[in-house]
């Protein structure tokens, strides 16, 4: 009777063993195809593009604090944080700009694609610079890079953008739509980034390798 049932036992371990092992297996190989951290970030970085068109739709603003989130936690020199972003999503603010831009650049305006200063971007992160520390230009631009990228991991595009900050800056009629991002005192803007759900899907374009070496 002993060894009956230490052979049922025996069995019935055995039949357990082999139910469990297929399941196993499936989780092992699953987690030998699932991508690394690295190969996730050098991806999001690599498949990155500028987007220049834009669905109109504007993003959501609990998702532009994650964006947010991530650009002020960039690296910053003594952690100064020597930067402000203000995020604009009102049509009355992009539309009125733009009308100023149209009256000082008609030329613009004859693109029949054309609808607001900012590639038609429908959410613009302003931001600005800490004019008393002198490598406050660096400080911004690692803070866009991480909205940049972080968004971009969402599935949102987006555009670093000179021009219109230009004209923000120098255009007189302007000046009541820079006053009211409200920055504070000290600060000066300095770009922006247009925000939006891509409406196109850009090629890579070529990177010159040839200005990247290694010193010895």
């Amino acid at each position: 009777m002993k060894t009956f049932r230490t052979l049922i036992g025996g069995l019935c371990l055995c039949a357990a063993v082999s139910s469990c092992a297929p399941s196993a297996q499936k989780d092992e190989t699953a987690a030998l195809e699932q991508p690394s951290k690295s190969d996730i970030v050098i991806e999001n970085i690599m498949t990155r593009r500028s987007i220049r068109q834009y669905k109109p739709q504007a993003v959501n603003r609990d998702t532009m604090q994650v964006i947010l989130n991530c650009g002020i936690n960039a690296p910053n020199g003594q952690n100064k944080q020597s930067w402000e972003v203000r995020v604009v999503d009102n049509p009355e603010y992009i539309n009125g700009l733009t009308e100023i831009y149209k009256k000082a650049n008609p030329e613009a305006a004859k693109d029949p694609s054309f609808k607001n200063m900012f590639r038609n971007a429908p959410t613009i992160a302003f931001i600005a610079r800490d004019t008393k520390y002198d490598l406050s230009q660096i400080d911004c631009g690692l803070l866009g890079e991480n909205m940049i990228l972080s968004a971009w991991s969402m599935g949102i595009g987006s555009c670093c953008l000179g021009g219109p900050i230009r004209f923000m800056n120098t255009n007189k009629e302007a000046a009541p739509y820079l006053e009211r991002l409200g920055f504070s005192e000290g600060y000066e803007l300095l770009y922006c980034i247009a925000f939006g759900y891509p409406d196109e899907a850009p090629a890579a374009k070529p990177r010159m390798q040839e200005k990247v070496k290694f010193v010895d």
